[in-house]
């Protein structure tokens, strides 16, 4: 029986339409690439369009013919090691490294638009987050604690025995029950008010008698 062989599935993330390569000069000690440097930036070294190709092995840029797909040059992306880096004086501009049998060099990059440079920039950093959260799950959105809740023990909100609370209802004056009259709560240790002040033992002071009115002679 003939060994079964499963094709590669292949995912496009990004299409540029239109970018230049160019031929750029080596870096100098401690500064990074200036796309001013690389001369005439109206004449590239090669015209066509760049796709960013997601495959079962990874992800590679791959710099084709725009008409007939013929491949210029790839660059495997490595999210731990970068192939692309930004230039420090535009937002158009990048530096790829690209390999070849073992060989290596650096070539210049550059978009017409800056959106184009942005979708390329999203498209990177969409895949080196799903990378990271393969890597390590315990660090995916999905396992991290919601900001909205927070943490600790809950607070244990029950009235315990002898207290009280009251509830103002809005419109409403509060009336005095028959049983207390004065409308006062007689339950010095309630949620609902200071209530009188206690003597010793606990129990609550009573207030002294009102003054008896004086005799008619």
């Amino acid at each position: 029986m003939d060994e079964f062989k499963e094709d590669e599935i292949e995912s496009i993330l990004y299409i540029g339409r239109e970018v230049s390569v160019y031929k750029i000069p080596p870096l100098k000690a401690n500064e990074g690439h200036r796309a001013q440097e690389w001369g005439d930036l109206a004449q590239p070294l090669w015209k066509g369009r760049i796709r960013i190709v997601e495959r079962n092995s990874g992800v590679a840029l791959q710099f084709e013919d725009a008409t007939t797909g013929e491949l210029f040059a790839k660059a495997d992306y490595d999210p731990a090691k970068p192939c692309v880096e930004a230039v420090l004086d535009s937002s158009r501009y990048f530096v790829v490294r690209v390999e070849d049998n073992g060989r290596r060099a650096y070539i210049g990059m550059g978009f017409l638009e800056r959106s184009d440079s942005f979708d390329f920039n999203v498209a990177l950093q969409d895949y080196t987050k799903r990378w990271r959260a393969l890597k390590n799950p315990a660090e995916s959105p999905a396992n991290q604690p919601s900001p909205h809740v927070p943490a600790g023990p809950k607070k244990d909100y029950t009235l315990k025995e002898g207290q009280t609370f009251s509830i103002s209802i809005p419109g409403k004056a509060n009336k005095p029950s028959n049983d207390n009259p004065s409308g006062l709560n007689l339950l010095g240790d309630g949620l609902g008010g200071s209530g009188l002040s206690s003597g010793s033992g606990g129990i609550p002071a009573l207030l002294p008698p009102p003054p008896s009115a004086p005799r008619k002679r």
